[in-house]
């Protein structure tokens, strides 16, 4: 509910013409600071659209009668032209009566959805006496309280589990856990039931109300490997447009239908989004298609695309493209591919394959088939008699519309009128239309949608949520504000190497590592020994392993998927450093194998040693070399930030490469040695028993201080 005066300014039009269209309607209001309820606002809402849609055909039929004055133009005004003209005119009336229809049987859907507009099932937990929250920093005495038992029960609970606490001390999930399952209860953790934070809320759906939901598809791969061939293919085997390759992708994501069954096909930008969407915890794949070329097997980006498909902990297909050329090798695909530890189905693995060419179709209903085989064995189900929720696939900013959000409906109905929170914003589902650019009345589970109504442009992988009414979605989306405000100054958590037997002791059994080293031998032989690892349990899961320094997009994964990134003998540039930092990754340097693992053995046992930190001082760009047979090469440097500190350690990058580690000898300005220079001026700068410099080269120093832990 909401006040004529806030409505007028919600929907962008005058109160005046408000308070008309209440009289017209028969709403009972006197003022414009009179409450309208939901029925109301339904009622003008509809009015409203009617309007726009009136409005919006009267200038389209004035355009085109514009078009037909202007193009008369050129004819000589004789008694034939005119005819021409008349004819011309009402064969675009004609014309007009075709989408004419189409909306007219859209408004008929529309008043009769409002007219019966059920209540689904709200999105609110149901609490029972059988469940116990559990909140963060929960205390024994606490604890005995939600559990409606006294202290001295849950001591001695505690007691024969062998642990001594008293009242104050705080008691973990874990333990709290098997105390609530001996007095009959389940415990759940208090974010997981709080509608505010609805992330994290698990909906409650029984048995009878799950139905079959459409798989949700992305499809990567290496670039000219024949993704976008592969999609547009795909699209063409649409039947519901009546008309082949009729299929406008007006949004990043679109649904086919083949055989009488539904698939929904998500088209990312590129692997980095796909990650940066579950790194904010947007689990919207089911199945992700890897695109190989036959004729050019695995590249670079291949073995990132898998990464990043095994990461997200989805089902696989290899779709081998480019069969119809005459050099198509697709058992070097399959070699390829097992190498990097996708094995397939006839080779006694878990993924399937399959040869297609997206070019002629060859194989394309095979892929298909595949991908309903797996949606099948995944039952992937959902409850449409219930409000909607989904995640957010793309937005953007429209002159004439509005924000225009993409949105992926994952479990309820989405309707036109829906009460609906996104991020910290609130509002009304103005427009509801389809990836044909159809408007519709409602959309079920798996299928992507573009609305308006929102007055902020959400990001990609939002979650969204709706709820009953718009009052209750305005004091959500009020209480998430205030929450987002308090938490500003919190930053991401994610694992480091020094909280790692903390990680352990809460459960842990597997720690995720990146690692990236200079050359393939330096990378098989980290890689192994680390493998080779085994503390009470828990071992190491190397998530991506390759040569070459840090890329952010290997700080996006791992902020993902909580892992540490360990580099050996290479360097990340400053930029590359600050973008861990702000995503809080940890990134670990090395030059020697031994101390490397040494360290990582350490952290799972909680035995490190005392830090001793790297601190950056500056870094210099060689610009010009100076050789001397006295002297050795002095590299004519721009120090480009920081400051080179003569007497301190240095390393000389190239490429992103550690190719020399060793102290600077001296600093020279203008002929004379100097203490130090600072950024932006020019220098020359010699390094201990290193001469091999050449221009392009980053010399950075450092030096190494002890840090308390």
């Amino acid at each position: 509910m909401m006040s004529v005066k806030e409505y007028a300014n919600d929907v962008n039009l005058d109160v005046t013409t408000i308070m008309e269209l209440c009289k017209k309607l028969k709403i009972q209001v006197q003022s414009t600071e009179d409450i309208l309820d939901d029925d109301a606002i339904i009622l003008l809402d509809n009015e409203i659209i009617n309007l726009k849609e009136e409005q919006a055909d009267e200038a389209e039929i004035i355009e085109e009668e514009e078009e037909l004055i202007e193009s008369s133009k050129d004819f000589v005004p004789n008694q034939n032209s005119n005819n021409k003209t008349q004819q011309a005119k009402k064969k675009k009336k004609q014309n007009k009566n075709i989408p004419q229809n189409k909306k007219n049987d859209f408004k008929k859907q529309r008043k009769e959805m409002y007219k019966h507009k059920d209540k689904l099932k709200s999105n609110t937990y149901q609490l029972d006496e059988s469940i116990v929250l559990y909140k963060e920093g929960m205390t024994v005495g606490g604890f005995a309280t939600a559990l409606a038992t006294s202290v001295g029960e849950v001591i001695k609970k505690l007691m024969s589990l062998g642990m001594m606490m008293n009242l104050n001390q705080v008691i973990d999930f874990d333990t709290a856990a098997i105390i609530s399952s001996d007095f009959g209860r389940e415990l759940k953790r208090e974010e997981t039931t709080d509608e505010v934070n609805f992330e994290e809320l698990e909906l409650q759906d029984s048995e009878e109300e799950l139905v079959k939901r459409p798989p949700v598809v992305t499809i990567m791969g290496h670039v000219d490997h024949g993704k976008t061939t592969l999609l547009d293919t795909i699209r063409k085997t649409n039947v519901v447009s009546g008309e082949a390759g009729g299929i406008t992708q007006a949004i990043g994501a679109y649904q086919i239908t083949y055989q009488g069954n539904k698939i929904t096909f998500i088209d990312t930008p590129g692997h980095a989004a796909f990650t940066e969407m579950r790194a904010r915890g947007a689990s919207v794949t089911d199945i992700v298609i890897i695109i190989v070329a036959a004729d050019d097997g695995v590249m670079p980006q291949t073995k990132e695309a898998i990464d990043h498909a095994k990461a997200a902990g989805v089902p696989i297909i290899v779709a081998v493209n480019k069969m119809d050329k005459p050099d198509a090798n697709p058992e070097r695909v399959l070699t390829e591919m097992a190498e990097s530890g996708i094995i397939p189905e006839e080779w006694g693995g878990d993924t399937m394959f399959v040869n297609i060419s997206a070019k002629t179709g060859m194989g394309i209903s095979d892929l298909l088939e595949r991908i309903l085989l797996i949606s099948d064995l995944e039952e992937l189900k959902a409850n449409p008699n219930r409000y909607a929720s989904g995640t957010v696939i793309e937005s953007k900013m429209d002159k004439n519309l509005g924000v225009v959000s993409t949105l992926l409906i994952q479990n309820g109905t989405l309707r036109l009128g829906d009460a609906i929170v996104v991020g910290t914003c609130a509002g009304k589902v103005r427009t509801l239309k389809n990836d044909l650019n159809e408007s519709l009345v409602s959309a079920e589970p798996s299928t992507p949608v573009t609305i308006t109504g929102l007055s902020e442009s959400p990001s990609a992988g939002d979650k969204f949520m709706v709820f009953e009414n718009e009052k209750k979605a305005r004091s959500i989306a009020s209480e998430r504000a205030l929450k987002l405000k308090s938490n500003n100054n919190q930053t991401q958590e994610t694992v480091s190497l020094d909280d790692l037997f903390n990680r352990i002791n809460e459960g842990a059994k597997e720690i995720n590592v990146i690692l990236k080293a200079d050359v393939k031998g330096s990378e098989e032989a980290v890689r192994n020994s680390l493998l080779k690892l085994d503390v009470e349990g828990v071992r190491i899961n190397i998530i991506r392993s390759g040569i070459g320094t840090v890329s952010p997009t290997d700080i996006t994964l791992a902020a993902a998927s909580n892992a540490i990134i360990i580099g050996f003998n290479i360097r990340p540039d400053n930029k590359t450093m600050d973008f861990a930092k702000e995503r809080n990754v940890d990134i670990r340097l090395y030059n020697i194998i031994y101390k490397l693992v040494e360290e990582v053995e350490a952290a799972m046992k909680g035995k490190l040693d005392p830090i001793f930190e790297e601190q950056i001082l500056g870094n210099a760009e060689v610009r010009k070399l100076f050789k001397f047979s006295k002297v050795g090469t002095i590299a004519g440097s721009m120090v480009t930030n920081g400051i080179i500190k003569r007497d301190a350690k240095a390393r000389v990058i190239r490429d992103g490469v550690i190719i020399y580690d060793g102290a600077i000898n001296t600093v020279a300005r203008e002929k004379d040695q100097v203490k130090e220079v600072k950024s932006g001026i020019e220098c020359g700068i010699t390094i201990e028993n290193f001469n091999d410099i050449k221009p392009g080269d980053i010399i950075e120093a450092y030096e190494i201080v002890e840090k308390e832990r």
